[in-house]
């Protein structure tokens, strides 16, 4: 086994599906298991994973135990190094990783809500059960990646790695697709602007006039994550809050409360908790600007009119992409979705969003669809054009088809020779105490003195 952290921690963050639900089915006594440097092994992460894998359909017997703990200690081995070199990750990116990761998982299952209904925990729980968990896996990944950084493959040393596969291992590359979208929200119409305004502000008179802000939260917030805790989100700091929100929230004193904020989401109030050094714990109450059906409509309208002129518009799809689509991240691109978990532009079948799957699987390659109703993980409707670019079928790695992959197949093996030698050199001056049940694992490193 070459160690690659991200084999079996990259579950927890990848398939946080399986492991959140995993926790809310029942509660493991902990224990430390592990000492490592400075870094405890708790009995609980080793446990997590493996209901993880089990959730998965992945049956674990002792062996694999050992291989789960084996990725885990040198987790912990990566830790403790990454603090003798002072390499460290902010909470602002740990955050943003959490959002980059929670926002894929809604696009799955449908909407903020479903995903909680789903848990059983509140998307602010569920940021902070999972909070040390992600910090520790990058943590991780950047000392990993100062390991391994300037590592380089020759075309030489690519070709000689797949000629030692051999002809029954070499490994089948599934079914990928690579496409481009216009997608086009329905517009905020100024008499749902102003009635979304005038609620808003009905509520904010009750509070000033003395009802208690989190009742209201509570009966009135369109926030679902954080309503039922009086509006309450947390401790955030300022680039964890959208920046209308966070310029007002910083400002507030005492528990005063704000005047009416505009963001992306809506309309809010906000009520200062309580501030400690660069983060502020608020809570607040959002109406939604409502989308009215004439407005989506429109939308669709605009949609159609799009579609039909690409046959025989000069201007191309990217064009259109750019002057039109409201996905900011794509629209530069000529209208390509990026694959937010490989960041490359390609996408296995089962990384493709729901909506859009079922219209891709209807096109051939370079084929527009017609506009398809679309709606955001936050609730906003609209209508989506899709092309498909590309698609392959299944098929063995080849060097001709597949050079790109097996050049990174062949770095990553080189990667993992140069780590396996740099976690035995560590291993040699670093103390390691393993709880005698696991003493008996057939390591592949010296892990055990």
């Amino acid at each position: 086994m070459i160690i690659n952290i991200k084999n079996i921690l990259f579950l927890t963050l990848i398939l946080i599906g399986s492991t959140l639900k995993s926790q809310t089915d029942g509660k493991v006594l902990d224990k430390t298991i592990a000492v490592v440097g400075g870094e405890m092994l708790l009995f609980s992460s080793l446990e997590t994973q493996i209901v993880s894998l089990k959730s998965q359909g992945v049956i674990v017997d002792d062996d694999n135990k050992c291989e789960i703990m084996e990725e885990l200690l040198f987790q912990k081995l990566l830790i403790h190094q990454a603090k003798l070199d002072s390499l460290e990750v902010s909470d602002e990116e740990v955050e943003m990783e959490i959002d980059r990761r929670l926002n894929y998982f809604i696009a799955q299952i449908g909407s903020e809500r479903k995903l909680e209904q789903y848990y059983k925990k509140t998307i602010k729980e569920i940021k902070e059960e999972f909070r040390g968990t992600v910090k520790d896996q990058m943590v991780s990944q950047r000392m990993q990646g100062k390991i391994t950084s300037g590592l380089t493959i020759t075309p030489k040393e690519v070709r000689d790695f797949y000629k030692k596969i051999p002809e029954d291992s070499i490994p089948m590359i599934e079914s990928e697709v690579k496409y481009a979208q216009i997608l086009i929200y329905a517009k905020e119409s100024e008499e749902e602007i102003n009635a979304a305004k005038e609620r808003i502000q009905a509520i904010r008179d009750r509070i000033i006039k003395g009802e208690d802000f989190s009742t209201l939260a509570i009966l009135y917030s369109e926030d679902e994550g954080s309503a039922k805790n009086g509006g309450e989100i947390g401790f955030l700091g300022r680039a964890e809050l959208v920046p209308e929100y966070s310029a007002t929230a910083f400002k507030l004193k005492n528990t005063a409360v704000s005047e009416i904020v505009k963001t992306k989401f809506g309309f809010h109030i906000i009520q200062l908790i309580e501030r400690r050094g660069q983060k502020v714990n608020t809570r607040h109450i959002l109406i939604k600007i409502k989308v009215s059906e004439k407005e989506v409509q429109n939308a669709k309208n605009l949609a159609d009119s799009i579609y039909n002129a690409l046959p025989t518009d000069t201007l191309t799809f990217g064009d259109y992409a750019l002057k039109y689509s409201n996905d900011e991240s794509s629209a530069k691109s000529d209208g390509v979705v990026a694959n937010p978990q490989t960041g490359t532009a390609f996408f296995s079948l089962d990384e493709v969003e729901p909506q859009v799957y079922y219209t891709l699987e209807k096109l051939k390659e370079g084929e527009i669809s017609k506009p398809v109703p679309a709606q955001s993980a936050d609730g906003k409707k609209g209508y989506r054009i899709v092309q498909l670019i590309s698609k392959t079928e299944p098929h063995k790695a080849s060097l001709e088809t597949d050079y790109s992959k097996i050049q990174q197949a062949a770095l990553g093996a080189k990667e993992g020779e140069h780590t396996l030698k740099w976690i035995k050199e560590k291993l040699a001056d670093t103390h390691v105490n393993i709880s005698d049940e696991y003493k008996g694992c057939s390591f592949e490193n010296p892990w055990v003195k």
